[in-house]
């Protein structure tokens, strides 16, 4: 086919998606075709202040972060059995996946 496959991932979790990424570099290169990445893409960092006390103590404050991580993987010279080997593939429930052709 030799066209490009664009897969990105997202998770609040780092392990999720490194291990989810792993999993695709594996099936992919088992089919024989080329995998470059994955690619760690800057993280996002989300911070909240919220009051810890609704009346009495206004400047006590507590901060929390929401992180999300992403990978980026390049899939070239695909086949038909790449992509099908794609589709059964099986990954958490926490990894957003994003595929372009």
């Amino acid at each position: 086919m030799n066209q490009r496959i664009r897969i990105k991932l997202k998770s609040y979790d780092h392990n999720l998606v490194d291990k989810s990424a792993e999993k695709i570099v594996k099936t992919v290169k088992a089919t024989g075709a080329v995998v470059s990445g994955p690619i760690p893409l800057p993280t996002n960092k989300q911070i909240f202040t919220v009051n810890r006390s609704t009346f009495v103590n206004k400047k006590s404050r507590e901060q929390f972060q929401l992180s999300t991580y992403k990978r980026l993987l390049d899939i070239y010279s695909t086949s038909a059995k790449t992509i099908d080997a794609l589709m059964k593939l099986e990954l958490p429930s926490g990894v957003e996946v994003d595929i372009k052709v």
